[in-house]
């Protein structure tokens, strides 16, 4: 499995804790962390800077089509919402998606896996709701 980083890097800790919401401990599968450094520029149209974050991964068409992907989206949400449609264009559904939460009682900060969202999942469901 692939993650796609578009967030803060991850963690060592983190890095566990999705292995484990992933059985990759289980199964020996590697998770792989591809880091693409996301600033987006406010003044400058954000489509276009979404199709280029997303072509730094380097994927071919195959790929993104066939491999496991599991993503961390961009803190800005305008930004993950374009993110979101071009994966959904090049993959042909929305990867699931990570989600981290501080830890409580912990100073400093120190974010942990909260849950992994399974987007694809909350659209059919939706779709079942029309």
């Amino acid at each position: 499995m692939i993650l796609l980083n578009f967030s803060h890097p991850i963690t060592e800790e983190q890095h566990k804790q999705i292995k484990r919401a992933i059985d990759a401990d289980i199964t020996d599968r590697p998770l792989d962390i591809l880091k693409v450094e996301c600033q987006m520029g406010v003044n400058a149209d954000f489509a276009e800077q979404v199709v280029s974050l997303v072509d730094a991964c380097k994927l071919s068409p195959h790929e993104w089509q066939t491999k496991r992907i599991l993503v961390n989206l961009p803190a800005l949400s305008t930004a993950a919402t374009l993110m979101l449609a071009e994966l959904h264009g090049r993959c042909g559904y929305y990867p699931p998606v990570i989600r981290l939460k501080q830890k409580d009682g912990v100073i400093p900060p120190r974010y942990v896996l909260a849950e992994i969202m399974d987007v694809n999942g909350q659209r059919q469901n939706a779709r079942k709701r029309r």
